[in-house]
């Protein structure tokens, strides 16, 4: 499903012709058609549990094998060569590709190189940060705990938010349908944590397994997943950010409502309200007038998606006739 939602990403966002990627993935015209009709998952039926690769259990070791490298002079550091012989000595029987791949990671990440972070730029309709945040509310007159759905269109910093009692999946699908709508249009990609909900394994080597109801989610908006990199909080910092000043704008002191649909729709209006304010970087434009730019570059929404949730259950035998079910 996920090659599919490339294809799709690849002629409905980026504008290619289906005969210059029939070339570059060898797909016939015919299934790359398919895949542009349907935006629905494909169905399958996993016959057996997914195999992680060889190098899982040896990752802890290689990643402090590099560290200890680091404290050596340059010319002491062991090669990505040196690193697989010293894991093979230790039991490692996968191959050297896994391992260079590992430690390529690891160099473009950084680690230990005290480089210092460079501001993320982002172009219109380019990219949407996600995140959740708990609040504290009262609803009904009873104090409790809600989960609000947090999203920032990059480039005009726009936010949106919104309240439920819980962040189970079919909220987070829900969340978004809001977002996009609110927005009246779709970014080119969303950035997001790793939640069980989204992305159902992440490796060191930073691949990831989407959810396939989320990837469902971005194929059907042609919207390309960015899954961050654990405890890199700053690759989605406009959107963290936004939990902090929001915290204290919206949320304190303590909001008080009937219910959680009369919340929401407050919240909705403050981020009306919001769009108001000074743009942080176009300081002589406000937050509404780079979004209006920035709505024009994103792609029309389509009809919303159906947020559903399936489950597997077990079924009892039937009963017979008038008995108890």
């Amino acid at each position: 499903m996920e090659s599919a939602a490339k294809i799709r990403r690849k002629v409905l966002r980026d504008g290619r012709s289906i005969r210059s990627v029939s070339r570059e993935t060898g797909l016939s015209r015919n299934t790359i058609r398919k895949y542009l009709k349907d935006g629905s998952p494909p169905s399958y039926q996993r016959q057996a549990d997914p195999v992680r690769h060889k190098l899982c259990v040896f990752e802890e070791r290689l990643q402090t094998l590099f560290e200890q490298d680091l404290t050596r002079p340059r010319r002491e550091r062991r090669t990505g060569v040196k690193l697989y012989e010293l894991l093979v000595q230790e039991g490692y029987t996968g191959s050297y590709s896994p391992v260079q791949r590992f430690v390529r990671d690891l160099k473009r990440a950084g680690l230990g190189s005290g480089d210092a972070f460079i501001p993320l730029q982002f172009q219109a309709g380019d990219a949407l940060q996600f995140d959740w945040s708990e609040e504290h509310v009262v609803l009904g007159g009873i104090a409790q705990k809600v989960k609000v759905a947090h999203f920032r269109l990059c480039h005009s910093r726009k936010p949106f938010v919104v309240a439920y009692p819980g962040e189970p999946q079919e909220m987070v699908l829900d969340a978004f349908v809001r977002a996009l709508a609110f927005y009246g249009g779709v970014p080119g990609r969303v950035i997001i944590d790793n939640p069980k909900t989204m992305v159902t394994y992440v490796s060191r080597l930073k691949d990831r397994i989407f959810h396939p109801r989320f990837l469902a989610l971005m194929n059907h908006y042609v919207m390309e997943p960015v899954a961050c990199t654990p405890a890199a909080g700053w690759e989605k910092g406009q959107v963290e950010n936004q939990v902090q000043f929001l915290r204290g704008r919206l949320f304190t002191p303590k909001l008080a409502f009937d219910d959680l649909e009369s919340l929401n729709v407050w919240l909705h209006l403050r981020c009306e309200e919001l769009g108001a304010r000074q743009h942080p970087e176009q300081r002589d434009r406000t937050i509404d007038a780079v979004f209006a730019d920035e709505q024009a570059e994103l792609r029309p929404l389509g009809r919303p998606f159906d947020g559903y949730v399936e489950k597997t259950v077990r079924v009892r035998g039937v009963p017979p006739s008038g008995g108890p079910v």
